[in-house]
């Protein structure tokens, strides 16, 4: 098979590069396209590469595509992990979302809606590009916000775009590993989650980096009781120790970690205020020096540096709903990253050899959801075969939940509108609706703060 990665030159590259050389199937990936929009960066990234296949048996062949269309053309799968405007963009929400005193998180509220705003028009751009020159392909997007990127992307490429997220994998696993340690489950079992196979089944919905666990089958029984009546156990992974016991058994499912952005914002907010520094901020400054030392060293003192930089990048994820949740630390094995370039392996397989495999994907909704139209995009359990994603049933969703989804899918809607009818009334309302905003006023502040940094915006009129 023939993988393209778009954003080639990202930091996460070595991820996916990772699980491609694990994988000794007959139908492995055989050859990797790199594309991004910066050189250097895509030096560095292909050093790093080079040092892991040294050795390797069977490892993919790494090649560079300066122009997207080369890149797409011919490829089975196409990969979009980009960041327009980088993580320097990112730095920039923030900033503007601290002196609004709201939250400014990159895949939801404003930060959210801002980076959609201003990467649109290129995730639309290669899905133009792909209808164009390989129509064929599959797209798997990993490009955030992704359930927009997603929904804006269908527009063009219809079923054959495919969002994913490592979130609700990372959930699923933390609970059986909770579960496991107690004898509640068999051993091994958290080994079978997200890859699409064994007897782990997970009743899980709602919208990208907006969804509950209600349930989670093991040879045919939810042992999801079990761990709601063990507040010990609940605390015992991290979104336990995020939420707590209580608040969990008040719900009687487990959210996906970024609700508390939603459940805890004002706590979060104040954390956030206290940091030196936002973890964008962070993130713009380590990469300046990553890649810059990247480029001066060899291919194995590139890779040595790059997993000692991961480790302290992961180190800090959401950093400051920790350190709201009262210092929460990470587990060791959550350092480990990764999660969704093992999706996108599986539903590479999945469909290129039609083996059937169960993975919590984002897709068109097709009634999945009542509350929902069919063609928005939800994140939900899916059945993956030749034929592509198909989601499966999973229980209704509560009264509470229906109604913050039905709201952010309506702001996810409105922004996509936003930018291909070019209107900046769209992308007020947008920010305006949107419940971690707060209101007509401050969304339009935001947005002119946003306008005057990102030219991207300037199409919005």
């Amino acid at each position: 098979m023939i993988l393209t990665l778009l954003g080639g030159g990202g930091f996460r590259v070595p991820l996916v590069f990772r699980t491609l050389l694990a994988d000794r199937s007959e139908g492995r990936v055989t050859q990797v396209r790199l594309h991004d929009s910066d050189p250097a960066r895509l030096a560095a990234m292909t050093k790093i590469l080079t040092a892991m296949a040294d050795r390797a048996p069977h490892a993919p062949e790494v090649m560079h595509c300066e122009d997207l269309a080369e890149a797409v053309r011919g490829a089975d799968f196409v990969f979009s992990a980009i960041r327009v405007g980088g993580t320097e963009g990112r730095a920039v929400e923030e900033r503007i979302a601290r002196e609004l005193g709201i939250l400014g998180q990159e895949t939801t509220g404003f930060g959210g809606i801002s980076y959609a705003l201003r990467g649109l028009p290129v995730a639309l751009d290669i899905a133009r590009t792909l209808a164009d020159v390989n129509p064929e392909a599959w797209l798997i997007n990993f490009t955030n916000p992704a359930g927009i990127v997603t929904e804006a992307s269908r527009q063009i490429l219809g079923d054959r775009v495919i969002g994913i997220c490592d979130s609700p994998i990372g959930l699923a696993r933390r609970v059986l590993g909770s579960l496991e340690s107690a004898d509640l489950v068999p051993a091994g079992t958290t080994r079978e989650v997200g890859v699409g196979g064994g007897d782990v089944r997970l009743d899980y919905a709602g919208l990208n980096h907006l969804g509950w666990l209600q349930g989670l089958e093991v040879h045919g029984e939810d042992v999801l009781p079990r761990l709601l009546e063990r507040p010990d156990l609940l605390e015992s992974f991290e979104e336990g120790r995020l939420f707590g016991a209580e608040w969990l058994r008040t719900l009687g499912s487990i959210p996906n970690e970024y609700l508390h952005y939603y459940y805890f914002a004002r706590e979060t907010v104040e954390a956030d205020g206290r940091s030196d520094a936002t973890r964008g901020v962070f993130l713009a400054q380590q990469q300046r020096e990553f890649y810059r030392a990247a480029a001066e060293a060899g291919p194995a003192d590139a890779a040595q540096l790059w997993e000692r930089t991961r480790q302290r990048r992961e180190e800090t994820y959401m950093a400051s709903n920790r350190e709201a949740a009262g210092g929460v630390g990470r587990d060791a094995e959550d350092l480990d990253a990764g999660g969704y370039d093992r999706v996108a392996l599986a539903i590479m397989h999945a469909i290129a050899q039609d083996r059937p495999a169960q993975l919590v994907l984002n897709v068109a909704n097709r009634g999945t959801l009542e509350h929902l139209p069919d063609d928005a995009v939800i994140e939900v359990p899916c059945l993956v075969d030749a034929q592509g994603p198909r989601p499966l049933p999973v229980s209704p969703l509560p009264a509470h939940a229906r109604g913050l989804v039905q709201t952010v899918k309506h702001v996810e809607r409105t922004a996509i509108r936003a930018v291909t009818e070019s209107r900046r009334d769209l992308a007020i309302e947008a920010l305006a609706l949107h419940p971690l905003v707060g209101g007509v006023g401050v969304a339009r502040r935001a947005f002119d703060l946003a306008a005057a940094e990102f030219p991207e915006l300037a199409a919005l009129r």
